[in-house]
């Protein structure tokens, strides 16, 4: 099960004024299933989006870019769990374009309006004849309350939905954001992580709202990893219909601030959630790495102990074999990095120090820290001023069968 991930109430997730939500049970893989989800957006709405770097990115990603750069104002995403349309060549970005048609017929706007978004398995055909089988019934039930619905439906080896809400004032306005992600294997920033979607009903110029999405996302998507792998169709889309009510946001300031850290704080629990519910995860694992020369440095070692599997496997036996933890700095890439002024620690306990164990450290002390579910280890460098926090989690003998058994 997710560590320490709460259920989610209906209530928990608020409407935003300007989005509704439609899900419909298409069978694109497995009958019976929320696998279709079908978000209208109200014109005049602004929206950004940041993709996966892999080269081998799907098909629904390079027409989310093209759509993204034209003239028309997206009105619409359409996305799908069950097969990923990725490594499909031509006839993928033929049958993403279908999709996308088929929106926007039903919905009265231009093709180029819609964002198609894909998750599932790689190397098979967008089976599009189901999609628009389904899209009448998602469009029957569209509301702007079904957002943990629409989080239930881009579920893939998901264990749990994943949701988050808040409400804030800009202006004397009260003004809601709301999200949704799906992950829990295959995640490595590399920009995005997962599929997510976060709207607000605040108003932010455009300019500003792709600024203000980069930001959040390098806090939040971009300082998870459960496995080191960066997916084919990882994309994060920001959301503003601008119908809270306030005067809009076209400076940087108080209400961009404001804005942004709400924002971000749905981004980091969503991020923090996809970790949570890693495959066959048991242990949160937060990594900090303090006092180095810039962020660049202190997230190559925060990544290198947290992808390794040597270092996951010994957290998830509780077993405290902290050289590995050692071992992953030192072939970090750090240059000159100076061991000795290193200092490392599990919890509140001294691990090592001047290149090697800490005199007060003793066995029966990490094997005490380890045995908990929620773990965290800094890691100082000790040579200058930089701080980057990373959360990762253990792997366990269900990640290898969830992977060895997934398209089964």
């Amino acid at each position: 099960m997710p560590v320490n991930l709460k259920p989610l109430a209906v209530d928990s997730i608020f409407s935003v004024k300007g989005i509704s939500l439609g899900i419909a049970k298409a069978n694109i893989k497995k009958p019976d299933r929320k696998d279709l989800l079908l978000v209208n957006i109200d014109e005049g709405s602004k929206v950004s989006g940041v993709f996966t770097q892999n080269a081998f990115c799907a098909a629904p990603v390079l027409l989310c870019k093209e759509h993204l750069k034209g003239a028309s104002e997206i009105r619409a995403l359409v996305i799908n769990t069950g097969c990923a349309n990725a490594g499909t060549g031509e006839e993928g970005i033929l049958r993403a374009r279908e999709t996308c048609r088929a929106v926007g017929e039903l919905l009265s706007i231009k093709s180029e309006q819609v964002l198609p978004f894909s998750t599932g398995v790689i190397l098979e055909n967008l089976p599009v004849d189901k999609i628009k089988s389904g899209l009448p019934e998602a469009l029957k039930n569209l509301a702007p309350n079904h957002w943990l619905d629409a989080a239930e439906a881009i579920m893939t080896t998901d264990i749990v939905p994943k949701a988050a809400s808040k409400k804030i004032k800009i202006q004397d306005k009260e003004i809601s954001i709301s999200g949704i992600s799906k992950g829990s294997g295959m995640i490595h920033p590399n920009m995005a992580t997962m599929l997510s979607f976060i709207a607000t009903d605040a108003s932010i110029n455009q300019v500003l709202l792709d600024q203000m999405l980069k930001e959040v996302t390098a806090q939040s998507f971009n300082c998870i990893t459960v496995d080191g792998d960066t997916s084919t169709n990882d994309s994060f889309i920001l959301i503003s219909t601008g119908q809270s009510g306030h005067t809009e946001i076209n400076q940087e300031g108080k209400d961009y601030e404001v804005l942004k850290n709400a924002i971000q704080d749905i981004a980091i629990e969503l991020a923090q959630a996809i970790v949570r519910d890693g495959e066959g995860a048991t242990k949160f694992i937060t990594v900090q790495v303090e006092s180095g020369l810039d962020d660049t440095e202190c997230r190559k070692v925060a990544f290198a102990v947290a992808h390794s599997p040597l270092i996951k496997t010994a957290f998830f036996a509780s077993d405290p074999n902290l050289g590995r933890i050692l071992a992953a700095i030192g072939y970090a890439g750090i240059e000159a990095l100076d061991i000795t002024k290193i200092q490392l620690f599990l919890g509140d306990i001294l691990v090592a120090e001047k290149g090697g164990r800490a005199a007060s450290y003793s066995e029966a002390q990490g094997q005490e820290v380890m045995k908990h579910s929620e773990i965290s280890m800094r890691i100082l460098l000790n040579r200058g001023k930089a701080k980057v926090t990373i959360w990762t989690c253990d792997f366990s003998y269900d990640y290898v069968k969830i992977n060895a058994d997934y398209r089964t």
